[in-house]
This record gives C-alpha cells, structure tokens and sequence, in this order.
C-alpha cells in the first residue's frame, strides 16, 4: 500500500478486516501520516449536495458521510453537523442554485432545504443572499485525527504503517508487484497506490494509461481574527460554477473554533507547493507538457485571472467573500494554512470530476480522489478493497 492519507490508511483498514492474517503494510514519503491533503483541508463533512447522481462521488459521499459520523462516535472523536448554506447572492445564481437542490434530493441528502434571506439570517445572522440551500447534515472534524484513529485500527489489526519511506518505482508483473523503496525491495501480492498527486506517476509506471494527469492546484486560505468569529456560525459556501469541480471560496468554522476562509484556486508549479516559491522542474514540465493544461488555460482565462487577483491581493480575496458577509474587513483577517488539490485532468482540458480507480496485472490505483474524499474514506475504502480482492 502507498500513502497514509486518509483514503490510503481506511483502504488498509478495510483490507485487514475483510482477511484475517493478510499482511499489510502502508508506505508513507512523509514523516508522518496525513501529510498532504488530509491534514490540510478545513476538515468538512460533506452531505453530498454538489455531486452528479448516480455517481462515485454522489454515492461515495452520502454512505461514507453516515459511516463516518457513526466510526467517529464509536471511537470519542468529536464531530460537529453544523451544518451548511449555500447562498445565491444574484439573480442568475439562481438556476445553479435549482440544479443543486435537483441533485441533493436525488443524492439523498438528508433534510436539504431551501430558505430565503429571513431564514438564512436566522441561521447565520452575518450572511445575505436572495436565496440559499440549507444542508443541515454537513459537518466538520479534524481529519488528521481521523487518520489517526485509523491507522491505530490497521495497526491493531497487525497491519503496518512505515512513515519516511518513498517509493521510487512500482512495476508490475503477472503474480507480484515490486516496490523500490528508501528501506529497500518490497515484492507484495497486489498494490495499491493512493499516492495523492504523485498517483499517476505510479499508476503510468505499472502501465495504466497516461490520462487522467494530476496538475496541482494550491489553495490557500485566510484565517479570522479571534474577536472576529462570530460572523460565521457554521459554513457559508456560494453557489459553485457548473463547469468547475471546485466549491469555491467559503466560509468554515472547524471543529477548533477557528474560521477558515477560502480557498483559493492557482495552478501550482509544484506538487508540493506549499510555499509560494517553491517550484520543482519535474513538476512544472509535466503541466505545461500536458495538453489538456493549455486547454483548462484557454477555456477559464477569466476565472484564472479572478483566482490570480485573489491569491496576490488580500483585498481581492476578502471582496470577493463579502458578497456572502458583508460586514468582513481586510482588517479582520491573517494568513491562513495552505493546501495542494491534487486534481485530473483530461487530455481534452476536462477537470474530472469523479473519482477515478484504474486496476493494473496487479495493482490498484485511485488516480482522482480530491473533495469528498476524506468524507467518503471509509466507502471508498470498500470500493478500492472489492477491487484488490480479485487480485487476491
């Protein structure tokens, strides 16, 4: 198994227990699980609203969202359904608006609900729109911790979890799969490779096709100042551009206390960007080689212009959130945490917006799991497992 994320360590889990006595053992680049995207969201519980019907995602979402409430309750880590609005703030928001509620009742989406400018005061008094979606279900957690608690189950189970270990090269053969590593050599049954945005690298050494590519995209958010929290009670999310797998900018109070807003969207010259500087050449030659990178660029030059302003002003990017809450300030916020999306892309310039699983002779591989994935784990996780199981 590679990457403990939170996909990558309830696949294990899942694994051990479907099979007693199956040897596992997870292998992680970082020095520590839930290194990437895990650990590095605003670590909402998603109800399932956004996602085409019928779906992965509409169905991954809907069951991993309930399996994950129970699992965290059985173990004493806390959650919070706070709740969501998902606020049109224009009149021509309004039919993207439909079209969410449409998908919500269809995905099952428990006690979705639509509200005018009265009810969405009464449930964030700070927020103003014409109309919202109320997504009572929606929650948040530290997904860190989650991780955590799941990696103690694989390990109570006899798995292992082997942290500052990167894999160099997977290849594939009719009854094993090989795997070079920091510590050495690893022949294994079967793979399976949840390696975030270093998945398709993976994927294309044990010859599953070139598509989807991953293309990082880095999103940072800003923070509320303590004496500033009260203008979010839960989440305040706009109506999301059809065309787009991104929720857009938002407004999240986490299960700490703390007030996330963003984040924002750039195309990012590294896999592992998180400071503004940082550009590995390996990384940039692969986007810019793709095709369907110039492609995304043609299509969407006015939202990457909008992103840009924001990701460079901390004007912008508040201007663009007042829309939602119209008494924040520049002054009410500070620099937040940022995180990498490893997001596929098409050839064609398409973002896909599904997950994607390819089975190689003898290997998995999850080549597209952004949002939801961390609220779907333990549902894909039974996905990804079906599919090992016949290799086993």
């Amino acid at each position: 198994m590679i990457g403990a994320g939170v996909v990558g360590l309830a696949s294990a889990r899942e694994l051990v227990l479907r099979h007693d006595g199956i040897r596992v053992c997870v292998l992680e680049r970082e020095g520590r699980i839930a290194a990437h995207q895990t650990g590095r969201t605003s670590g909402v519980i998603h109800a399932g609203v956004y996602y085409r019907p019928r779906s992965l995602k509409a169905r991954l979402c809907v069951e991993g969202a309930r399996e994950l409430y129970a699992w965290c309750a059985e173990r004493g880590i806390a959650t919070r359904r706070s709740g969501k609005v998902i606020v049109a703030t224009r009149p021509d928001e309004l039919g993207s608006l439909d079209e969410l509620e449409r998908r919500g009742r269809e995905n099952g989406v428990p006690g979705l609900r639509r509200i005018g400018p009265q009810e969405l005061r009464e449930i964030e008094p700070h927020a103003a729109g014409i109309a919202a979606l109320h997504s009572p279900a929606t929650g948040v957690v530290d997904f860190a911790e989650v991780a955590a608690g799941i990696a103690a189950d694989v390990e109570r189970r006899g798995g292992r979890i082997v942290t500052d270990c990167p894999v160099a090269s997977l290849a594939s053969g009719e009854e094993s799969v090989t795997l070079e590593h920091r510590e050495g050599r690893t022949r294994a049954r079967v793979g399976i490779v949840c390696a975030g945005a270093w998945a398709d690298r993976l994927a294309v050494a044990c010859g599953a096709p070139p598509e989807p590519r991953i293309v990082p995209f880095r999103g940072a958010y800003l923070r509320l100042r303590p004496e500033r929290r009260e203008l979010v009670r839960a989440s305040i999310y706009p109506v999301p551009d059809p065309d787009l797998p991104f929720l857009g900018m938002h407004l999240t109070r986490r299960i700490d206390g703390e007030v996330l807003l963003g984040p924002s969207a750039l195309m990012s010259p590294a896999r592992d960007a998180y400071r503004l500087r940082q550009v590995r050449p390996r990384d940039l030659a692969e986007t810019l080689g793709w095709p369907g990178t110039w492609r995304l660029a043609a299509r969407f030059r006015g939202i990457a212009a909008r992103e840009l302003r924001a990701a460079a002003s901390r004007r912008a990017f508040v201007s663009e959130l007042r829309r939602f809450v119209p008494e924040l300030r520049g002054a009410d916020v500070r620099p937040g945490p940022v995180g990498i999306r490893a997001q596929a892309l098409a050839r064609d310039g398409t973002l896909v917006d599904d997950f994607v699983i390819h089975r190689t002779e003898r290997a998995i591989h999850v080549r597209n799991a952004p949002s939801p994935a961390a609220t779907s784990c333990l549902a894909l996780a039974r996905l990804i497992a079906d599919e090992a199981d016949c290799l086993l």
